[in-house]
């Protein structure tokens, strides 16, 4: 997948952005197709702000009832679960516009946790409201399908990546997934700041922090990425995507 890089730098400081509705995928329960002025205005009871929650707070833990899905306005969150071993597995970074909180559908509560990564805010919907609205919308229930099957979709492309890939394929998918997401939200593809950890990169990707620190280094040594602490550069998209899809495009680049 080729991105367009062309729009001006910036780099994204996820605590301090606010997805707009025409950006955000809560937009598709929100802003369904030939919705009359009646229609918006029931849908517009139903979706809640919230106030900001705090570095390190949990918006919902497993076991909790389920009651809402949470859509993020701004910062970031990470979920993940704890295994039979007691440790965590993080099974997901989400960002300003996209949403949380499908796990509890099928056993109405929740089966992971989400925990803010920086102060954070949301929207949520109810899903007992949901269920209301969806019989005087009959369209409304079919998006909300549709952001389920993403989601699965998204989980799915996980397990590829850990289970089919080596760890500089999976640092490149990783980066370039990002880049992909953030572009979609109308920032740069190329520069933005990690809010996660290094532990929780290797977590998430199945390697120990000591290969997430030895890939940084390498990817920055052969010119494809520049880092500052937490902010990163993307110099040269091409070879990170050749990576992803198991090439070893410019093998100047890849020995190290």
């Amino acid at each position: 997948m080729n991105i367009d890089v062309s729009a001006p730098k910036q780099i994204i400081d996820f605590s301090r952005i606010e997805a707009t509705c025409s950006k955000c995928n809560l937009q598709e329960l929100c802003l369904p197709r030939g919705l009359s002025v009646n229609d918006m205005e029931k849908l517009e009871l139903v979706v809640k702000g919230s106030r900001p929650v705090e570095k390190g707070k949990h918006i919902f833990r497993a076991d909790d009832v389920f009651e809402a899905f949470y859509a993020v306005r701004s910062g970031s969150v990470k979920v993940y679960i704890i295994d039979e071993a007691g440790e965590e597995q993080i099974i997901g970074f989400y960002f300003p516009g996209e949403i949380i909180g499908f796990d509890g559908i099928e056993h109405h509560k929740h089966s992971c946790f989400a925990i803010s990564l920086e102060t954070t805010s949301f929207c949520s919907i109810h899903y007992d409201k949901i269920i209301e609205i969806s019989s005087q919308l009959p369209n409304f229930q079919d998006q909300l399908l549709r952001l389920v099957s993403r989601e699965l979709s998204t989980e799915n492309k996980l397990l590829l990546t850990i289970n089919k890939r080596n760890a500089e394929e999976r640092m490149a998918t990783f980066l370039v997934s990002l880049s992909s997401r953030f572009h979609k939200l109308g920032y740069s593809a190329k520069e933005y700041n990690l809010p996660m950890s290094r532990q929780d990169i290797g977590n998430y990707l199945g390697l120990t922090i000591e290969t997430v620190s030895r890939l940084f280094t390498k990817f920055q040594r052969n010119g494809l990425v520049k880092i500052n602490r937490k902010a990163i550069s993307l110099e040269d998209l091409p070879a990170l995507h050749a990576i992803c899809n198991g090439f070893k495009e410019k093998e100047s680049k890849c020995k190290g």
